[in-house]
């Protein structure tokens, strides 16, 4: 199942609204990029264990 990090789900001072969805390492990998480069935070292996234990599964689509 593939797997999403949507920054709306953190208060923040941007008010980000980005949403990551994709495979679990690929979400992962990505958020945790994107928490370095716009939130400011240390792109380490902490930060994507903390992500990985937030994301959340991707609703089904309904065709």
């Amino acid at each position: 199942m593939r797997k999403v990090a949507d920054c709306r789900d953190f208060p923040s001072e941007t008010q980000c609204t980005l949403a990551i969805t994709g495979e679990e390492d690929e979400v992962v990998r990505a958020a945790g990029e994107h928490a370095a480069s716009v939130h400011g935070h240390e792109n380490t292996a902490e930060l994507r264990d903390r992500i990985r234990t937030m994301l959340k599964d991707e609703a089904p689509q309904h065709a």
